[in-house]
C-alpha cells in the first residue's frame, strides 16, 4: 500500500477512517514549548539543537528562569511542553524540583516532558529504576510524555543515527512502564534519514503492539528530517507527497491509537493542511516558542493564537475544536472567540 496505492486513494482512505472517529473535526491545544537545556551527553547525527556544555550557545534553565518562560502566556496555554538534552548533572531531583515548582505556580497548566532517553538518563544517574523515577516525577507534577525521541525504532538504523540513545525495546518499556502508573503519552516517528519504508513499518507494528498491551498512547507524531545543522548528508529527504502518503498509512495502521498528528511546527502550514484531510485530525497547537525544529531548518510561525489556527483549520472545510493535553476536555473553537462545548463521544485510547 505504501510503495503502490496512489496518493489521493490512500489520502481519501485514510480522511475516511479519521471522518469515521472524528467527522470533520480538527483538533489543537494552547500549549507553549519551552526546552530546559540544550546540553547533551549525546550527539546523535540528525540532531542540530544540541550543544557542548562549554559550547558558548550552550544553557540549562533554572527553575526560575523556566517559569519566567511561562508567565508571558499562563492567561492563554494550558500546556507546557518540555525537552532538552541529557545534562551530564542532572538528576530525578531537579527535575521533580522544576515540575513542583511550576505546579505551584501555574496548578492549571500540564506539564508534558521528557523523551524515554531523558527518563532513562536521569534514572540512570540518579541510581534508581525508569519506573521508580517516572513515579517520582508523576508525583511532583508530570502529567503526561511527549513521546519525542522514538526515531526509527530499528536497532541498526538507531546506531547509525543515534548511537548511545535507548534501545528501541527500552522506549517501548518506558513509555509502557508510564503507561502503568496512569501516565497518558504520545509516540514519534522521525523519517527520511537513512530508513527503508520497511523499517517504517517495523516502526508502526511495534507500536501498535506495545499500545495493545499497555494502551497509554494518546496521539501518534509522525515527522519528516529536517537537515540544516545536521551531521547526516546520506539522509533521504521524503518529497511532500511521501510525507502525505506516511501520514495517511500510519492512521490506517494505527487504528488502537486514537489520535494522529500533523505536526505544523515541522511540516509547515501548507502541508498540515493537506494532511488534516489525509488523515491526521490534530494540529498541534499555539506553539508560542520552539527550539528543536527551528535549529534543523523549520520556518513555520511560532506566533499562531488560537484564532489564527481555527482559520488555518477552517480553510479545509472543517471544525477547529480546543482540547486539553489528553483530549477530555474539547470545545469546538471558532474565530473571535466563539466556542461550543463538544456534546459528541471522542474515540476511546486502546
Amino acid at each position: 500500500m505504501h510503495n503502490e496505492a496512489t496518493i489521493s486513494g490512500l489520502a481519501a482512505l485514510a480522511d475516511m477512517v479519521k471522518r469515521s472517529r472524528f467527522g470533520n473535526h480538527v483538533f489543537f491545544n494552547e500549549n507553549l514549548h519551552v526546552n530546559t537545556t540544550n546540553i547533551c551527553t549525546l550527539a546523535c547525527r540528525f540532531c542540530a539543537f544540541r550543544r557542548g556544555s562549554r559550547h558558548h550557545e550552550a544553557y540549562a534553565l533554572t527553575p526560575k528562569e523556566f517559569i519566567s518562560r511561562i508567565e508571558p502566556f499562563s492567561n492563554t496555554i494550558d500546556e507546557v511542553h518540555a525537552v532538552g538534552g541529557l545534562h551530564p548533572q542532572w538528576n530525578v531531583d531537579d527535575y521533580a524540583n522544576l515540575f513542583h515548582d511550576v505546579k505551584l505556580r501555574f496548578p492549571k497548566i500540564s506539564i508534558k516532558s521528557l523523551t524515554a532517553v531523558e527518563v532513562k538518563h536521569i534514572a540512570k544517574r540518579s541510581g534508581i529504576s525508569t519506573k521508580e523515577a517516572l513515579r517520582i516525577l508523576l508525583d511532583s507534577g508530570l502529567d503526561s510524555l511527549p513521546g519525542g525521541g522514538a526515531e526509527i525504532l530499528v536497532d541498526s538504523v538507531r546506531n547509525r543515527i543515534c548511537r548511545g540513545k535507548e534501545l528501541s525495546r527500552e522506549y517501548l518499556a518506558i513509555h509502557g512502564e508510564a503507561h502503568e502508573l496512569g501516565i497518558p503519552t504520545n509516540c514519534t516517528m522521525l523519517f527520511g534519514t537513512v530508513e527503508t519504508v520497511k523499517d517504517r513499518m517495523t516502526h508502526l507494528d511495534l507500536l501498535r503492539e506495545q499500545q495493545d498491551k499497555s494502551g497509554g498512547f494518546l496521539c501518534f507524531v509522525p515527522y519528516p528530517f529536517l537537515p540544516d545543522r545536521t551531521r547526516l548528508p546520506e539522509a533521504t529527504l521524503p518529497s511532500s507527497e511521501e510525507i502525505i502518503r506516511v501520514i495517511a498509512i500510519s492512521r490506517i495502521m494505527l487504528d488502537n491509537i486514537p489520535h494522529v498528528k500533523a505536526y505544523r511546527m515541522n511540516i509547515g502550514d501548507d502541508l498540515a493542511t493537506i494532511a488534516i484531510k489525509s488523515g491526521a485530525d490534530d494540529i498541534d497547537g499555539t506553539v508560542g516558542h520552539e527550539e528543536i525544529m527551528h535549529e534543523a531548518g523549520s520556518k513555520v510561525r511560532t506566533d499562531y493564537n488560537r484564532d489564527d489556527i481555527a482559520r488555518l483549520v477552517e480553510s479545509t472545510g472543517q471544525i477547529a475544536v480546543k482540547r486539553n493535553t489528553d483530549y477530555t476536555n474539547t470545545v469546538v473553537y471558532r474565530p473571535n472567540g466563539h466556542i461550543h462545548r463538544l456534546a459528541l463521544p471522542i474515540a476511546e485510547q486502546g
